[in-house]
This record gives structure tokens, C-alpha cells and sequence, in this order.
């Protein structure tokens, strides 16, 4: 099949599509390699795809309206992934536009093209942040999510609402997955595993905030990946059930469906840092700062309708996943 992967350079999007190249499917890799964080390291794992058979790169900010209007009327797509987005909470109440103009404006410009080329399926990355300010635990995709904490998790809120309005007027297939956590190698410096295993690593100290009084649902990227590529096959249907009276958030009368894609297993933040410390062998110096804007305490994720849908549940050990990426930053960083 011939796919576009949106944010082809970023930590997801390189992944997946290796993987969507190694299955034999042509990859349409789209990618503005902006500047938020090292654009050597976005360049490497490009490095890593070009010369595949099945692989073309196009350098676009999905913003760009024109650009994106070209590139759908000069290419056919089978199935487009979107894993292009302004990520990070904290950069959000710094830059705002800078969300606004990735995560909103470019994801309009996707699903007009998606919609005028008539694609079978969008399948687009959402995030557990959605879940906010909610406290219920595990996070469930049948759960209201209308009470965000940054304007991170209100884009990708956005597109959820976004997505099913096209799945309802254009009779559009889509699909949106609520990641949870991702780590592993070639995974983004602004992320907590990376900025910790660099730090210890200089003998410098690293920031633990609300005291380490915190747990994440980590999720390792092949996990994500395994999802992201079975949810891409799995076209979703209108729901027969579905009722205005009473109506649930993760299905529709519209071709929509939303899934969890986490560990299913939250982990003590102290205990990752441990597990962390032992792969490196080396102990941090932790400096122990409040709550963070932006940030929750905890994040769990309800997997039984992936489970259900697909036949997956993620399940890879932190043990295992920190190992593979404290191997692949040593290599990579000598």
C-alpha cells in the first residue's frame, strides 16, 4: 500500500515507517524538520530510511496550504498517518502559536486532503494528555476529556473533534490513538528518559518534579509502533449502538474510533530513574522541584478496546526498554 507518514523525521514517524518499509508498503515521508530540538538527530534517522526501496522524503510544513495541495494531487495514498505535531507541554506555555500553527492549521490542511483524495483511511496520533485534569483511573477512551491542562493536550483534543467532524460530513475513516509515555532509541531530547541519561551521564543533576511523587503509563516504541500498524488496517465502521441520548466518545454513527496505546502498567517515577540509574551504572543527583504547569501526577491507560479491536497489548518490561535505549545513546553518542 502506499502511505503517507506525516513527521517522517520525528522519533514515531522514523519508526514507523521503517517498519512500514520493512513489511514492503511505500512510505510518502513528510516532515518540515523544524528546529524545535536537534535537527541532527531528525537528519539521522532520515539517514536511516533514504535509499529503502518504497521510500520518498518531502521536506513541508503541513501548514503550508499550497504545498499540501500539491502533494496530494501528484501522489495517490492508500492510507495517511499523521505524526507530525508541535509536541511537548512544557514549550507550549512558552509558544503557543507554535501549536496552533502545527497542530491546528496543518491538520486542517491534511484532512481536506484526505477528504478531496478520497483516502481509506487517516489514522492520526492523539496523546494521554487529553485526559487532563480527569482523576479516574485507568484512563478510559470512553471517559469525557473536556478539561485539558495545556494547550499541548487542547490541540490534540482538537483534532480528535476535527477528525470526527470530517468522519461525519465526508464519510471520512478515522482513527485516533492516545499514546502514552513513548521512550525508546532514537526518542526526542526534551523527553524525561533522554534529558535524565544525558545528565547523568555529565555528572550533572536532574530535575524530578513534584518531588517524585509521579507515575507514567512508559510505553516502549515498538509497542506503539505495533499498534499504530495494526489500527492502520483496521478501517473503522459507523457503530450500530451508538446513541445521541447517551453518546460515547470513542465511537460514532460516523467511520471514527479512538484508542489507548499504553503499557497498561504506570510506573513510580523514582523507580524508572532506579531502573535507569542501574542500566547506566551510575547514580543521578536528583533535584527535587513542585509540580510542574501543565503536568498531571499519574497516567494509566485503559487498553481493552485495542485488545479488543486488534488482538495487541503492549507489554514491554522498563527493564528491557531503558536497556535497548541507554545501548542505542551510547552507540549514537560514543
Amino acid at each position: 500500500m502506499n502511505c503517507l507518514v506525516t513527521g517522517v523525521a520525528g522519533f514515531i514517524g522514523f519508526h514507523l515507517s521503517k517498519r512500514l518499509l520493512e513489511q514492503g508498503d511505500n512510505v510518502i515521508g513528510l516532515d518540515n524538520l523544524n528546529e524545535y530540538y536537534d535537527v541532527n538527530l531528525k537528519k539521522a534517522r532520515l539517514g536511516q530510511l533514504e535509499g529503502k526501496p518504497g521510500f520518498t522524503f518531502i521536506q513541508l510544513d503541513m501548514a503550508d496550504l499550497k504545498g499540501m495541495e500539491k502533494v496530494f494531487s501528484e501522489e495517490k495514498f492508500d492510507y495517511v498517518i499523521n505524526m507530525a505535531a508541535q509536541a511537548g507541554v512544557r514549550y507550549s506555555l512558552t509558544n503557543p502559536h507554535a501549536y496552533v500553527d502545527s497542530n491546528i492549521v496543518g491538520f486542517i490542511n491534511l484532512l481536506e486532503g484526505c477528504r478531496h483524495a478520497k483516502v481509506k483511511h487517516l489514522v492520526f496520533a492523539s496523546s494521554s494528555s487529553v485526559y487532563g485534569a480527569n482523576t479516574k483511573m485507568p484512563f478510559s477512551v470512553h471517559h469525557n476529556v473536556d478539561h485539558p491542562v495545556s494547550l499541548y493536550a487542547a490541540t490534540k483534543k482538537t483534532n480528535e473533534l476535527m477528525a470526527h467532524t470530517y468522519s461525519s460530513l465526508y464519510n471520512l475513516p478515522c482513527t485516533g490513538l492516545r499514546f502514552f509515555t513513548v521512550y525508546g532509541p532514537w526518542g526526542r531530547p526534551d523527553m524525561a528518559l533522554f534529558l535524565f541519561t544525558k545528565a547523568i551521564l555529565e555528572g550533572k543533576p536532574i530535575d524530578v518534579f513534584n518531588y517524585g511523587k509521579m507515575k507514567r503509563d512508559f510505553t516502549y516504541i515498538d509497542d506503539i509502533i505495533e499498534g499504530v500498524v495494526r489500527t492502520t488496517g483496521k478501517i473503522p465502521e459507523p457503530d450500530s449502538q451508538w446513541n445521541g441520548n447517551n453518546p460515547d466518545s470513542a465511537t460514532s454513527y460516523a467511520p471514527y474510533k479512538l484508542y489507548n496505546i499504553g503499557n497498561n502498567n504506570p510506573v513510580e517515577l523514582m523507580k524508572f530513574i532506579k531502573v535507569l540509574e542501574d542500566c547506566l551504572g551510575k547514580e543521578a543527583k536528583k533535584n527535587l522541584l513542585p509540580m510542574q504547569l501543565g503536568d498531571v501526577p499519574a497516567t494509566y491507560a485503559d487498553v481493552d478496546d485495542l485488545t479488543k479491536a486488534v488482538g495487541f497489548k503492549p507489554g514491554t518490561p522498563i527493564e528491557k526498554g531503558i536497556k535497548l535505549f541507554v545501548d542505542w545513546y551510547r552507540g549514537y553518542y560514543g
